[in-house]
């Protein structure tokens, strides 16, 4: 995986996407960080480059905080973590663990930084499980003005500060609620025919404390079911009695000729951190060479929005490398794709062809239009501005929350100006 300490990384890790800010920064302390910021005219910080869109580009200055002091600090007894802005999630879950704590969800890969992927509205998966925005309980971002400020859970503004999009400040500091350490075992099946999706969707999603159904959206049907279970809480194999579905033999990647070893462990009980993610620390994941896009729907439209998909897929099929089918519950993170709905997200790995990508993209996204679509902030997508504004209820809000903290507009770039701060509603 590529990495920001002493080096300008010119391009996401996948290769899709090319940043074009003309200058660099890395400070070493909060200090320089400030200067850094008040001295830009405009600032976007660099997280792990696993954003497959210009969210983290700027016109004149990115930073990134790889050189920063990274802090994790446990309050055991408040139940929860500080962390500091350059960490990422496989250093955090490795230091809970070895102390013996745990987050209750986590992202397919663990080599996102926690901030980056926060900022996003990134998610796990799992009917009762949150996205990763709702375990954080204060944030502590640099303003515009070389300040910090905090806002804590239950202040006015810090459900819509969350999820920021970097757009209110750099985060430099996170505390995120923590639970004992637990073990994960991962459940691997085979496939499943489209009728048993369309009847059993709701059941299938909701066999285990997480659960991907993997498919190409072709004749075959799921291809895949990855069942993880809660150590203590057996999941429901009755579903796939049912239907005669046995688990495999042997690890298996979620793409099809995927090379194994890069998931993680499968059939044998694991710790949390070790069985959550899809793909090992420092692996790649999917292809590596792939373009990413999500939608999350609301989840009483899953199976409607599902058969929709398979309608449409002769104007996008030809693309895909692999779907993945996961549950998000509600939460009230303004700009978070679930925000106030529990959700079906639907994920897609594209092969790296962004022309063939962009003209694909508005077929699922009609077949998806009457179910209210929601696009994850980090990847690739081509729904206009105001009809994302319809589909996020709490965008003008969160607009006005920008113009108070950044009113010089420091911290917007070419996406947050089309996507975020265009056509106003009223």
């Amino acid at each position: 995986m590529p990495s920001h300490r002493g080096t300008v990384i010119r391009t996401n890790w996948s290769g899709n996407y090319a940043y074009r800010a003309p200058r660099f920064a890395e400070p070493h302390s909060i200090d320089e960080l400030a200067e850094a910021v008040t001295g830009g005219e405009r600032v976007r910080v660099a997280g792990t480059g696993h954003t497959f869109n210009g969210i983290a580009d700027s016109a004149d200055l990115r930073i990134s905080l790889a050189a920063m002091p990274s802090g994790i600090s446990i309050d055991s007894a408040r139940r929860v973590v500080s962390v500091s802005g350059p960490v990422r999630y496989r250093e955090l879950t490795d230091h809970l663990h070895r102390h013996g704590w745990a987050l209750a969800n986590l992202a397919s890969l663990p080599d996102l930084s926690v901030a980056g992927a926060i900022s996003t509205g990134t998610h796990g998966s799992g009917t009762r499980l949150r996205g990763l925005a709702s375990d954080v309980r204060a944030i502590e971002l640099l303003t515009a003005r070389g300040e910090l400020r905090e806002l804590r859970e239950g202040d006015a503004e810090f459900a819509g500060a969350v999820v920021g999009l970097g757009a209110l400040g750099v985060i430099t500091r996170l505390e995120l609620a923590v639970e004992p350490a637990y073990l994960i075992t991962q459940h691997v099946y085979g496939s499943l025919p489209w009728p048993v999706v369309a009847d059993e969707l709701g059941a299938l999603l909701a066999s285990g404390y997480s659960v991907s159904l993997f498919t190409d959206f072709d004749d075959a049907g799921v291809r895949q079911c990855v069942v993880k279970e809660h150590e203590g809480v057996a999941h429901d194999a009755g579903t796939f009695d049912r239907v005669g579905v046995r688990l495999v033999d042997g690890p298996r990647h979620p793409m099809a000729g995927g090379p194994a070893e890069n998931v993680t462990a499968q059939a044998a009980p694991g710790p949390w951190h070790e069985r959550l993610p899809h793909f090992r620390a420092g692996r790649t994941p999917s292809s590596g060479a792939e373009i990413q896009s999500e939608y999350l729907v609301d989840a009483r439209h899953a199976a409607d929005a599902v058969e929709a998909l398979r309608a449409a897929a002769p104007a996008f099929a030809h693309l895909l490398l692999v779907s993945e089918l996961r549950s998000v519950a509600a939460d009230d993170r303004w700009l978070s794709p679930a925000y106030e709905r529990d959700s079906l997200a639907i994920h897609f790995t594209w092969r790296l062809d962004q022309p063939g990508v962009e003209a694909a993209l508005p077929a699922v996204e009609a077949a998806l239009a009457p179910f209210g679509a929601r696009p994850h902030w980090g990847k690739v997508w081509t729904m206009p501005p105001d009809v994302l504004a319809e589909r996020y209820p709490r965008l003008t809000d969160f607009r006005d929350l920008t113009d108070r903290w950044d009113p010089n507009h420091r911290f917007r770039n070419d996406f947050l100006t089309h996507h975020v701060f265009g056509p106003r509603t009223t």
